[in-house]
């Protein structure tokens, strides 16, 4: 075993917060504000490596803009109790968007699936098509009824706001019709 083996417990979340990128930027302006100095007493005292100081300086201050761009914006996902893992299949980067379920979901689970995905894809940066102001997510599963044969599998929709990240106006639909249809497929 290496002496540089770090050992990562399994429930470390990787997932940086902008308070995290905030403090990142803080220290980094602090450390390009230094390289600065140091680059213009190089200019000053006419070191050899005065110019390779100005570029990193440069890379510096592109960095520390960088990490200031990540504090202004949430990376993180919103977890709703119940919900299952969901993979997004298609994004039209508007107003549709489609994701795939497992085929043994219940009703509970996928509303609180569709919960979640409806706070996870909305972006203030989605613009509406034809006067369509709502972002409409919709559920689905693939049957394979027999070998070589896939059918897409419709389960419910979510739309809401393409305008407020907090809709309270959300409007969930659940095809029972066709969980029953799933649940009678899956036996």
């Amino acid at each position: 075993m290496s002496v540089f083996a770090i050992k990562i417990p399994r429930s470390f979340n990787f997932m940086f917060t902008p308070a995290d990128f905030l403090q990142y930027t803080q220290w980094s302006g602090i450390a390009t504000l230094v390289v600065a100095v140091l680059t213009v007493l190089s200019f000053i005292l006419k070191w050899a490596l005065r110019f390779r100081l100005v570029g990193a300086t440069g890379f510096m201050a592109v960095l520390t803009f960088g990490l200031f761009s990540l504090s202004l914006a949430p990376l993180t996902r919103t977890v709703i109790p119940g919900a299952v893992k969901y993979s997004l299949i298609y994004d039209n980067g508007a107003t549709q968007t489609v994701i795939a379920v497992p085929n043994q979901i219940t009703s509970s689970q996928l509303e609180a699936t569709l919960r979640q995905a409806a706070s996870n894809i909305y972006s203030a940066g989605r613009s509406s098509i034809r006067g369509e102001s709502q972002l409409t997510i919709r559920a689905r599963t693939v049957l394979h009824p027999e070998p070589g044969l896939s059918i897409p599998f419709y389960l419910g929709q979510v739309k809401r706001s393409l305008a407020n990240r907090e809709d309270a106006q959300m409007n969930i639909e659940i095809y029972e019709d066709k969980l029953a249809q799933l649940s009678t497929a899956n036996s």
